[in-house]
């Protein structure tokens, strides 16, 4: 196996890990945890004025 066999194996394995991030974050069984953890910057104590 040459170089370029390997940059292309690896190449090819870091589109798959990619694709299957997205996969995972657009999941609609986790859309719940994302959009509650989409709140926290907001659910945090009010400063006092």
């Amino acid at each position: 196996m040459d170089i370029n066999a390997l940059r292309i194996v690896v190449t090819l394995l870091s589109f798959a890990v990619f694709i299957g991030i997205v996969a995972w974050a657009v999941a609609r069984r986790n859309a719940a945890a994302f959009s509650e953890a989409a709140q926290l910057p907001f659910a945090g104590e009010e400063s006092p004025r």
